[in-house]
C-alpha cells in the first residue's frame, strides 16, 4: 500500500475506492435478504462529535503530511469496525474534521509514541515500521507479547506497547501497560450491603530495557517503592510534563480518569513519586465515559505535551497542557471532544432508539438512549422518504441532563461500570394525558418513567407494580431490594408500552424477574394514577420457546417464552418491539440479535400469544453484543420498515 507525500491526492483517491469495495453498506447480501444501509445525516450543516464505533483508539499524527495534526482511529468492534482516517483541512489547533475514511481493518491494541526520535507506532510484542505508508504490512519484532502474561488466568483486555528512552541512555527502551483481572473476577461478587467482595482492577507497567538491541524484561515499573498498580488499562504516557527536563508519567486507567506520577529521579536514573489523579480549577479531570485510551502529544506545538484521548463510545477528546505545574502537577484542561462534517449518523455506543414525532410536526424524530445511560431527541428535520436529522440533544429532567450511571454498586459486574447506564426505552402516553412520556430500564433494572408536561421532562418516577397478595418479585441476584411497589425486573431490557388489551389504558410487555416475555397489564388507581399487576407469561414459542441473550435456540419445545434464560451479569439484554410486521392485523415482534429476528404471531387468545422465530430479517451482522430494534415508515407507504441502533451508536435502516 504505497501513497504520495504532500497533499496526498493520489492516496484520498485510492482510500475512496477501497472504501466503495469494502464499506458496510456496500456489501451484497448472501441470498435474498436485504442489507441494512447505515444512516446519515444528510445534513452539512452540522457538525456532530468525531466517532467512530464502540471503544476509540486514537492515533493522532501529520498523516498526509501537509503540516497540521489528523486523526487516526482505530475501532476493534462490530460493526463498525475498522482503521478510520479523520483528516484535518482547516488547519489549527481544534479542526472540524472531514468525516472517516476506512482505511483498513482495526488494528487491536494500536499505540503511538510521539517521542524526541519521532513517532513509533505498535502493537504487542512489534513496531509497525513506515506506518504511514505500510500500515501493518512491515512489522518488526520487538520482544514476545505472551511472556508478558502466560501467568495470567484471565486474559488481559489491554496490552499497551510504547517506545520510549527510559532511562535516557540513547537507545529506544519498551514499556508496556497490562491490565490484570483476576482480583476483580467479573461477575455477581456483591454482599448484602452493596460492598464489592472481589479485589480491583490492576494495571502494571513493565520496563523491558534495551540491552545492545535486545529487549530485557526489567519487571514492573514503580512509584513509591511500590509497583505501579492504577485501576486497569494504565495506557502509559512517558514525557516531560512538568518541564523540569526528566520523563514523567501519566496513565490511563479502565474508568474515566488520568494518574500522574512525577519523576523525581532524574533523567538517566527515573523515580516516580506515589501517583496523583490530574485536577484542575474545576476539579478532576475526567472523561465523560470509560475505557478511555490517552495518547501524549504536543497536539498545539506550543512546546507542552497534551492528551489526545479515546472515549469508549467512539468520540476522542483533546486534553491540552495549559503550560502551567501546580505544586509539582502539570495543569490540564478539561476534555473537549473533537468534530467532524456530519456523516453517519450516530448517538454513543448501544443507541436504543424508538421512532415517533417527537415535536409533532408530522414526520418521525428518534428518541434513543445508549450506553452512557443519557436519553436524547434526534429531531428530523427534513420530513421526506430520506430523513434529514439534526444533532442528537440531550434531554433533560426537571433543568437537568439526564443520565442513569450505575456508581459503584448499580451492576451486577462490579464497579468497574461504574460510568455505565444503558438506557433502553420506549414512548408513550402513560399517563393518559395526551402528551408522550419516556418509560426505560437501565443498567439497574429498574422500570421508570419521565412525565412530559407540554414543557419539560419531570423527574423519574418509578412504575408501580400492585403486589397484592403476591410476594414481590424482583432478580434473585441482586443485592438490593426495590422500594414499595416499584417494578425492578432484568437489566438493559426494554419496557415496552402498549395498550394490549386495547382497554384504553397503556400496559407493558418485557422480560419479568427470571427472563419470560410477560404481560404487566395497566390499571388506574383511585388517585388517577397508572400501575401495573405482576407480570403473566402469555406469550409462548412455538418449536423453540428458551433463549440465549444473544437470541440462540437453547431448546426445541413449545413453552412459554424465555428470552433470556441466563443469570446474574448475563441476563437481560433484550430489545424488543412489537409491530404488525407483517400486516396480517395482530402485533409481530422484533428481538435483538445479529441484527434483528422476527417471531411471527401465529396464534392469539386473550390468555396466550404462540409466536414463531422466523430468525434474522437480514443476512448483516450487527452485533457483538447487541441491536436494539424500532419501525419506521419513512416513506409513507404504510408498510413498516426496520430501524436498528447498533452496538457501534450507529443507526442501520432496513428497507422493505
Amino acid at each position: 500500500m504505497k501513497r504520495t507525500n504532500g497533499s496526498g491526492v493520489i492516496w484520498i483517491v485510492y482510500i475512496l475506492n477501497f472504501l466503495l469495495l469494502s464499506s458496510f453498506q456496500e456489501k451484497p447480501a448472501p441470498g435474498n435478504k436485504k442489507q441494512f444501509e447505515l444512516v446519515k445525516y444528510n445534513n452539512p450543516e452540522t457538525t456532530p462529535f468525531v466517532g467512530v464505533g464502540l471503544w476509540a483508539w486514537p492515533i493522532p499524527m501529520d498523516f498526509d503530511k501537509d503540516g497540521d495534526m489528523d486523526l487516526l482511529v482505530s475501532c476493534p468492534d462490530k460493526p463498525f469496525n475498522g482503521l478510520y482516517f479523520f483528516e484535518n483541512k482547516e488547519g489549527g489547533d481544534f479542526p472540524i474534521f472531514e468525516a472517516p475514511i476506512r482505511i483498513g481493518p482495526a488494528i487491536p491494541q494500536i499505540q503511538i509514541s510521539h517521542i524526541e526520535q519521532g513517532a513509533y507506532v505498535t502493537i504487542p510484542g512489534k513496531e509497525l515500521k513506515n506506518f504511514e505508508n505500510s500500515l501493518v504490512e512491515n512489522p518488526l519484532d520487538l520482544y514476545p507479547s505472551d511472556e508478558l502474561i502466560k501467568n495470567m488466568e484471565k486474559k488481559p483486555r489491554f496490552n499497551q506497547w510504547k517506545m520510549v528512552d527510559y532511562e535516557g541512555d540513547g537507545d529506544l527502551d519498551v514499556v508496556v501497560g497490562i491490565d490484570d483481572w483476576n482480583d476483580y473476577g467479573w461477575d455477581n461478587a456483591f454482599d448484602a450491603k452493596g460492598n464489592w467482595k472481589n479485589g480491583p482492577l490492576h494495571g502494571y507497567v513493565y520496563w523491558l530495557e534495551n540491552d545492545a538491541g535486545t529487549y530485557v524484561n526489567r519487571g514492573k515499573i514503580q512509584a513509591s517503592e511500590s509497583d505501579i498498580d492504577v485501576y486497569g488499562a494504565p495506557s502509559p504516557n512517558f514525557s516531560d510534563f512538568d518541564g523540569d527536563g526528566d520523563l514523567d508519567l501519566i496513565c490511563g486507567e479502565f474508568l474515566d480518569q488520568l494518574m500522574y506520577f512525577e519523576n523525581i529521579g532524574s533523567r538517566s536514573q527515573p523515580k516516580y513519586k506515589k501517583g496523583v489523579y490530574l485536577s484542575n480549577s474545576s476539579g478532576l479531570v475526567k472523561m465523560d465515559l470509560q475505557m478511555i485510551i490517552p495518547v501524549a502529544i504536543d497536539w498545539d506545538q506550543d512546546g507542552d505535551t497534551d492528551l489526545v484521548v479515546g472515549d469508549e463510545d467512539g468520540r476522542v477528546a483533546l486534553i491540552r497542557h495549559t503550560g502551567n505545574v501546580k505544586d509539582g502537577m502539570p495543569v490540564f484542561d478539561s476534555p473537549v471532544y473533537f468534530r467532524q462534517k456530519a456523516d453517519n449518523l450516530k448517538f454513543g455506543a448501544l443507541a436504543t432508539p424508538v421512532s415517533v414525532d417527537w415535536d409533532q410536526d408530522g414526520d418521525e424524530d428518534l428518541i434513543s438512549g445508549n450506553s452512557a445511560g443519557y436519553i436524547a431527541f434526534i429531531e428530523n428535520v427534513g420530513g421526506g422518504s430520506e430523513p434529514v436529522w439534526n444533532q442528537p440533544k440531550l434531554l433533560e429532567s426537571d433543568g437537568e441532563i439526564f443520565r442513569i450511571q450505575a456508581g459503584n454498586n448499580g451492576s451486577i459486574q462490579g464497579p468497574a461500570e461504574a460510568k455505565w447506564g444503558y438506557t433502553t426505552l420506549s414512548v408513550a402516553d402513560w399517563d393518559g394525558d395526551g402528551k408522550m412520556d419516556i418509560l426505560y430500564n437501565s443498567i439497574w433494572g429498574k422500570v421508570q418513567w419521565l412525565r412530559n408536561t407540554g414543557l419539560s421532562l419531570e423527574n423519574p418516577r418509578s412504575i408501580n407494580v400492585a403486589w397484592e397478595d403476591q410476594p414481590m418479585e424482583y432478580p434473585m441476584w441482586n443485592w438490593w431490594r426495590p422500594e414499595n411497589q416499584e417494578l425492578v425486573t432484568q437489566w438493559r431490557t426494554t419496557p415496552y408500552a402498549i395498550d394490549w388489551n386495547k382497554d384504553g389504558i397503556m400496559d407493558l410487555v418485557m422480560l419479568d424477574h427470571e427472563g419470560y416475555l410477560s404481560f404487566f397489564e395497566g390499571f388506574k388507581q383511585q388517585s388517577g394514577e397508572t400501575y401495573v399487576r405482576p407480570g403473566k407469561r402469555i406469550f409462548y414459542g412455538e418449536s423453540a420457546s428458551i433463549y440465549s441473550n444473544r437470541n440462540i435456540a437453547q431448546n426445541t419445545e413449545t413453552g412459554p417464552l424465555r428470552l433470556n434464560n441466563a443469570e446474574a451479569g448475563g441476563s437481560g439484554r433484550r430489545k424488543i418491539s412489537l409491530v404488525d410486521y407483517d400486516s396480517d392485523g395482530d402485533f409481530d415482534l422484533l428481538v435483538n440479535s445479529v441484527n434483528v429476528s422476527l417471531f411471527e404471531n401465529i396464534s392469539q387468545t386473550t390468555d396466550k400469544v404462540i409466536f414463531k422465530d422466523l430468525g434474522p430479517v437480514s443476512e448483516s451482522v450487527l452485533a457483538g453484543h447487541t441491536t436494539s430494534p424500532t419501525f419506521v415508515d419513512w416513506n409513507k407507504d404504510g408498510i413498516w420498515e426496520i430501524l436498528v441502533g447498533a452496538e457501534d451508536g450507529h443507526f442501520y435502516h432496513l428497507r422493505r
